[in-house]
């Protein structure tokens, strides 16, 4: 097996979007508009009162984890297995003034502002829509990050 991943001449996705059923439409758009900051990229709406807003927030990843990995950064992060196998991560300035303005505006904090061992402030919330949401605060860089045991890319893994 070759080191090198085989990876198509012209990236074929070009944009990561993330859909998500919200009852209280009005309130989710308040929340993560206004309050979280994305800002607006486009309204639609249909008969029916069929709306979407489409929020922009920033650079999109995949982040995947084994089942082992989702439950040492739940036991980080909350300090035990919440089960959830999908959330949402939100990379801010200030994980502290995030965490404090986005439960003023009506998030459920599941755990607070935690130092994790790849040296980023994690904080746990349960938002509007239902959505799991991690604000994250990166304290170092990744190329810091990556000299650490432990932590490289895919392929070191190889």
């Amino acid at each position: 097996m070759s080191d090198e991943i085989d990876r198509p001449a012209v990236a074929r996705v070009r944009q990561l979007r993330l859909v998500v059923e919200a009852e209280d439409f009005d309130a989710a758009v308040r929340f993560y508009r206004d309050v979280l900051g994305l800002p607006e990229q486009a309204a639609f709406q249909s008969e029916g009162d069929a709306r979407v807003v489409i929020l922009e927030a920033g650079r999109a990843t995949l982040e995947l984890a084994n089942p082992a990995q989702r439950r040492i950064t739940d036991q980080i992060e909350v300090g035990h297995d919440t089960g959830t196998r999908i959330r949402v991560a939100f990379e801010v300035d200030d994980a502290t003034t995030a965490t404090r303005e986005l439960t003023a505006a009506g998030a459920t904090e599941v755990a607070p502002p935690t130092e994790t061992p790849w040296r980023s402030l994690n904080a746990r919330l349960e938002g509007p829509a239902g959505l799991r949401l991690t604000l994250f605060q990166e304290l170092e860089s990744l190329d810091e990050r990556s000299r650490r045991a432990g932590f490289g890319t895919g392929r070191d893994a190889g």
